[in-house]
């Protein structure tokens, strides 16, 4: 929907690339590593998401004509622009798969190439994957509290402006049912729902005939919402009066929606009307202001409540509204590269690396990622990242490897899977982890640890630093 050129960017990538250009090291070899520092809303895993979508736009990324005029008044020399006319990122990405569960401080994406070309792509790279990562994250958290309810985005008219297209996809992928995003819906091949406004009763005198002219003109998929007056004096029973007239033309009232109130109380005196009326087929779907904990809260209050549309909280990614995803240099013209921290935690890594997903002999996960150099094909002690005294054999353990190349010479090497597909994905390894890393409150922490080798590297390059 967005049409990206390479000056989706922030201004000092241009300018760090100039410099490298002007000082001949933008062919060096680089390798940077794509990760974040803590999982969202206070939880004990993140949804990865939005790699497809960046693999797409990087494989045509380019400069076109009117970034190179609007740059060269923005003092960039005439050679250097020369030089991005021509620009085209023909490095090597290796990455988890989009759906996957991952966890802080772990490379989930390595990006390869010559320093400028890997430099120019950070901000897209950090724009995409930190923002669906987040709501792909709150969706999963929604979706795992709402069981095999449905669970509906209607978030579009609350999200930050165009952010909403991409909020949709990212939804989708953690594991909503459908959208009420009509382009989201198109683009992506999602399913699209929705209801009615208030607005829409409103427009007439009479509720009851606002209900009929909608059912007959909009049977299929009909959703009637009952709380513009008084939900269970007259919004239900007219509810119910369209339901059983649609039933003698052969067609069905899908659900009724409550929008306001005591959701869980006026859910269970809805359920009960439509059940005396004989219409126990007619769901009920409810909406205003929900997110994981008020899904949680009715669960817990017998509600009875079929459909579940969240709006705000999800497509904003309240209350964090963003993910704190880093892109940090790992090697470069031959050499590891380390930031240092007066934090250990936040010692960066260096050299290319894989990643390890532990579990035992029959694929049970056991809550413990092991980070080692990318050429080590079996790790056999991890080590805290900063403890010195905390180590794992990983002996009887199998080692799965979560990084895989996505990207080579600039063309995608994977197979593009539909987001369905990418969604059952989501859904499959989430069931893997274990109950304790996905509650809400005090989730257990999952362990990412460091082969010895890495570990000796790593704290090799401190010392030179500091010598």
């Amino acid at each position: 929907m967005f049409s990206f050129t390479a000056t989706y960017t922030d201004l000092y990538q241009l300018s760090m690339a100039q410099a490298y250009f002007k000082s001949d090291s933008h062919l060096q070899d680089a390798v940077f590593d794509y990760y974040f520092r803590s999982n969202p809303f206070g939880g004990g895993y993140t949804i990865f998401a939005g790699l497809e979508d960046l693999l797409q736009t990087i494989e045509s990324l380019h400069f076109s004509a009117d970034d190179l005029a609007y740059l060269a008044t923005q003092n960039f020399p005439e050679d250097f622009l020369a030089y991005l006319k021509t620009f085209r990122f023909r490095g090597r990405i290796f990455s988890v798969l989009e759906g996957e569960v991952v966890f802080p401080n772990q490379p989930v994406l390595r990006v390869e190439g010559t320093l400028i070309e890997t430099q120019l792509i950070e901000t897209l790279l950090l724009n995409m994957l930190n923002f669906q990562s987040l709501i792909a994250t709150k969706a999963c958290r929604m979706r795992w509290i709402a069981g095999d309810r449905a669970l509906l985005d209607f978030g579009l008219r609350r999200a930050q402006a165009t952010g909403g297209y991409y909020a949709s996809r990212a939804a989708f992928v953690g594991g909503v049912n459908a959208t009420s995003n009509v382009v989201a819906g198109k683009n992506f091949n999602i399913p699209v729902a929705g209801t009615m406004a208030h607005s829409f009763v409103q427009s007439y005198d009479d509720e009851l005939e606002a209900f009929r002219d909608f059912a007959v003109h909009r049977p299929e998929g009909c959703v009637l919402l009952v709380d513009t007056y008084d939900t269970l004096r007259s919004g239900v029973p007219n509810a119910i009066t369209v339901a059983k007239e649609m039933q003698a033309r052969g067609q069905r009232l899908q659900a009724i929606r409550l929008d306001s109130g005591d959701l869980a109380y006026l859910s269970r005196q809805s359920r009960k009307l439509l059940d005396a009326a004989g219409l126990e087929q007619v769901q009920i779907a409810a909406s205003n202001s929900l997110d994981e904990h008020v899904i949680k809260s009715l669960q817990e209050q017998g509600a009875a409540i079929d459909v579940y549309g969240v709006g705000t909280s999800l497509v904003i990614g309240k209350p964090n509204g963003a993910l704190d995803g880093v892109y940090k240099l790992v090697y470069s013209n031959g050499k590891p590269r380390i930031k240092l921290s007066e934090s250990l935690e936040k010692v960066t890594l260096p050299h290319a690396k894989q990643v390890s997903r532990l579990t035992t002999a029959d694929g049970q996960w056991i809550g413990a990622d092991a980070i080692g150099l990318s050429d080590e094909t079996e790790i056999e002690v991890m080590h805290h990242p900063s403890d010195p005294f905390k180590r794992l054999a990983l002996s009887e353990l199998h080692q799965e490897p979560l990084l895989h190349e996505v990207m080579a010479n600039g063309d995608i090497t994977i197979r593009l899977r539909p987001l369905t597909e990418i969604a059952e994905y989501c859904q499959q390894r989430f069931a893997k982890l274990p109950q304790e890393y996905k509650r809400f409150d005090n989730p257990h922490r999952y362990k990412v640890g460091l082969s010895t080798t890495l570990k000796q590297a790593q704290e090799a390059l401190i010392k030179a630093h500091k010598a």
